[in-house]
């Protein structure tokens, strides 16, 4: 299977003390980057959730997110008691010092940091929880990469296919231009010379001939081209080996284009390297 490196996917359940929504998002990278977001009461928990990811994914910028709401109605609130005192007694020295100075009210005392006090999640509940919600999100979001990933490697191999059918054509051009080449000069040697001079010929076509050699290009063309489709058949993480593959397809297709003496070989050589770009920019979203 071949993975992309985008991707989405959410969880969310409903506990008695929370609710919870995790959040997976990513997109193409070299490497694997993960970024955590969530509530201050969750971070005890990401250094696990953290590694949970790594160990599923290869290469990306992950982003996971999880948003955590507190029910307050189902965890009844009680006085801080031993605050509450604290407090009365220096309400009460206060006034004593300062006969004018305002009361502390009601709504003052109920917002004091710690005098409410709520029961705290069960740090094993959530984890648990946490969990639950991170394996069903990662299964959906390999699902979803993988869908992209298939996506890919289909285009991919109908540009493959394009490939094979431009070097097909270019391979008889090359005798064609040799023969054009070596009636022109024939001509030519012909017209300055009242006897043909067959060595001289023999040795502008050998030079002519050197120089629009492309056997080896379109040999190492197909040699590349029939390692992609290796590659995109065995599956797995591709991304990296295909892209060192682009490399060397446009090296072949600039030489090429540099050696053509033909307008068709030109073109040809053009259509290898749109094709060759188009290919190379959608392996930069595969892992």
């Amino acid at each position: 299977m071949i993975m992309s490196m985008t991707g989405y996917a959410s969880a969310s359940a409903e506990l008695d003390i929370c609710s919870l929504t995790l959040e997976l998002r990513a997109v193409n990278y070299r490497y694997l980057d993960v970024q955590m977001r969530m509530a201050a009461e969750l971070r005890s928990f990401e250094s696990f959730l953290r590694e949970a990811i790594t160990s599923k994914l290869q290469r990306g910028k992950v982003e996971c997110r999880i948003n955590y709401v507190a029910r307050s109605e189902q965890l009844p609130a009680t006085l801080n008691h031993a605050l509450l005192k604290q407090l009365a007694a220096l309400n009460n020295a206060v006034q004593s010092a300062l006969p004018d100075s305002a009361s502390l009210t009601v709504a003052d005392v109920l917002h004091w940091n710690g005098m409410l006090d709520t029961p705290d999640p069960s740090n094993d509940k959530l984890r648990i929880s946490l969990l639950e919600l991170l394996d069903i999100a990662l299964h959906d979001f390999s699902a979803s990469r993988a869908r992209e990933g298939n996506k890919i490697k289909e285009f991919l191999l109908l540009r493959i296919e394009k490939l094979e059918k431009l070097i097909e054509d270019v391979i008889p051009r090359v005798p064609m231009a040799i023969a054009a080449y070596t009636q022109k000069i024939t001509t030519r040697l012909q017209d300055a010379m009242l006897d043909n001079d067959h060595e001289r010929i023999r040795q502008e076509i050998a030079l002519f001939t050197s120089k629009i050699d492309v056997d080896e290009e379109l040999s190492r063309l197909n040699s590349h081209i029939t390692e992609m489709r290796r590659i995109l058949s065995v599956g797995g993480t591709v991304g990296k080996r295909l892209d060192f593959l682009m490399q060397e397809l446009n090296r072949e297709a600039n030489t090429l284009g540099s050696k053509s003496v033909d307008v068709e070989v030109s073109r040809c050589a053009m259509e290898l390297k749109v094709l060759i770009e188009q290919m190379r920019e959608q392996i930069q979203n595969l892992e």
